[in-house]
């Protein structure tokens, strides 16, 4: 099983890029929107019991997935430094059921992401769509960073279409379509 991780700041086209790898490879997608829209029902955002169970649903899914053999595509929004810890129980999870794990930074210019954090798609997922809100988390949290000690693939997908980010991360890691029967 392999497991491509793709994070980066918001509007950097994670999910996007993540469906066109899915599309050409038959990989699952488990963006990070699934788990926040599971748990934001009962528990505020950033509570801790909101990242708590957020955290279980996508240790016990990725683990899932591994002993499985399910390929996955993740994707989550990363800062650099607070959340390193999650991101290393992400891994070790994956790794420990025996996945074979990529990561993937997707970076694009703040005035690019700027752009993109009000598409219609964005709006209808409930996914962060304001210039504010994304300018403060710039301002708040280093999220163009890779995990420390970790080898990553950085991409600037600025001028980049989501096929063409795709292609790139498909050709870096040589996943392939699976043989149909």
């Amino acid at each position: 099983m392999k497991l491509i991780i793709i994070h980066g700041p918001p509007a950097a086209g994670k999910l996007t890029t993540a469906n066109e790898i899915a599309a050409a490879t038959g990989f699952k997608v488990f963006h990070n929107h699934l788990s926040i829209d599971c748990v934001r029902p009962v528990f505020d955002f950033g509570t801790l019991p909101f990242a708590k169970l957020v955290e279980k649903i996508r240790l016990e899914t990725i683990t899932a997935a591994a002993r499985e053999g399910v390929d996955l595509i993740h994707t989550f929004v990363y800062a650099f430094g607070p959340d390193d810890n999650h991101f290393r129980r992400l891994i070790a999870a994956a790794e420990y059921s025996g996945a074979e794990v990529h990561l993937v930074l997707l970076k694009c210019g703040r005035e690019e992401a700027l752009r993109r954090v009000t598409s219609e798609t964005r709006l209808r997922m409930g996914k962060l769509a304001s210039y504010e809100s994304l300018n403060s988390l710039f301002d708040t949290w280093e999220m163009y960073e890779p995990l420390p000690g970790r080898e990553t693939l950085v991409i600037n997908n600025t001028k980049m279409t989501a096929a063409q980010t795709a292609r790139r991360i498909i050709e870096q890691f040589g996943l392939k379509q699976p043989c149909s029967e």
